[in-house]
């Protein structure tokens, strides 16, 4: 026969004591004398006594679970996240629910309605990339559940929000670029709907009116993020009459993507033409030819404060004005393993 798990009231009868005095004994209540704590844990322990973890969210009004809505766990810039997020949660007691968008705005409003209904504590998100409006996340303040916004960021201006400095790191990809010698420099943007798409391109045109270069429409293409629309804009700049030398792709993945689309054109990468990208996924490491050079964006360490944030958030009860509401990371060129650290 199962054995039910013993209760509270289980250790109070066979103790001929108060439910009060073994619940305080358990917590080591200092009211309770030293003999009869002694006395509760060890029956406890004999009789495998674990605390119901209902009641007690119950009655802290807490479920002790965190949600995270990520747009790919496929990605590895993610599953870094993850780790980030998770470090932090253990070492606070905290379980994490992980939902994951696809990049579809409609999923992620979804798995953002199942995890109110899971009653999390509160919410941890990097949004999809056909995300345009934001009130599946605003309307969770009538339930009183925090969000905060990590890398993919929305603009709002009371959003609780930790990313990366990308215009100065894009300011940088050109300035390195360009003592490398080169003067036509092309441009792969992301989706608009990801506002650090714009950052990235407003840090490319200040790099080139930094080195007095003259910026050309042609030279901007942009992708949804899929391969066939990363080829098609590849594409697009090598057709040109006087093609770029070097491009500045939204992401090492885009990059990778541009890079195989080359040599299937007969190109020899860095050396007929050459990429720099973001997020220094350590998987191209492996890569004979890799991005020359690519953003460091430290998704643990933007995850990881992101969590530190929400659970200020969540123990304040928002009450707290000392949180910052956003917290912008200054990220760093990797150049063949080589860190060259730009900050203003």
């Amino acid at each position: 026969m199962e054995q039910k798990p013993a209760t509270i009231k289980e250790i109070a009868r066979r103790l001929n004591v108060s439910v009060s005095t073994v619940s305080r004994a358990l917590h080591n209540h200092p009211s309770i004398g030293l003999r009869t704590r002694m006395r509760v844990q060890q029956l406890a322990k004999e009789l495998h006594y674990e605390p119901n973890l209902a009641a007690v969210s119950f009655k802290q009004g807490r479920t002790m679970t965190l949600g995270v809505i990520l747009p790919n766990l496929g990605e590895e810039f993610f599953s870094m996240a993850i780790n980030g997020i998770e470090d932090v949660a253990t070492r606070n007691s905290y379980t994490v629910l992980i939902g994951q968008s696809h990049d579809d705005v409609e999923r992620e409003k979804q798995i953002a309605d199942t995890m109110r209904r899971h009653r999390v504590d509160g919410l941890i998100v990097s949004l999809s990339k056909t995300t345009r409006t934001y009130d599946h996340f605003l309307q969770l303040r009538k339930y009183n559940i925090p969000v905060v916004f990590f890398d993919r960021v929305p603009d709002l201006p009371d959003a609780y929000t930790v990313s990366c400095n990308l215009e100065n790191s894009s300011v940088a990809l050109v300035d390195w670029l360009v003592k490398q010698g080169h003067k036509k420099i092309g441009f792969i943007k992301g989706p608009d709907m990801i506002i650090q798409s714009g950052h990235r391109l407003d840090g490319y045109n200040e790099g080139l009116k930094k080195n007095k270069l003259k910026a050309e429409n042609s030279y901007i293409v942009q992708t949804d993020l899929s391969k066939k629309k990363t080829e098609d804009a590849i594409h697009k700049l090598l057709v040109l009459k006087n093609p770029p030398t070097a491009v500045v792709a939204f992401n090492d993945y885009v990059a990778l993507d541009a890079i195989k689309y080359c040599r299937k054109q007969g190109l020899k990468i860095n050396k007929d033409i050459f990429f720099v990208s973001y997020a220094n996924l350590p998987v191209t490491s492996y890569l004979d030819d890799p991005p020359v050079a690519s953003v460091e964006q430290f998704p643990y360490e933007q995850a990881e404060k992101a969590t530190d944030i929400l659970l200020r958030l969540i123990q304040s009860k928002g009450s707290d004005e000392s949180i910052p509401h956003k917290v912008l990371l200054e990220s760093d060129v990797v150049v063949n393993s080589e860190k060259l650290n730009h900050k203003n």
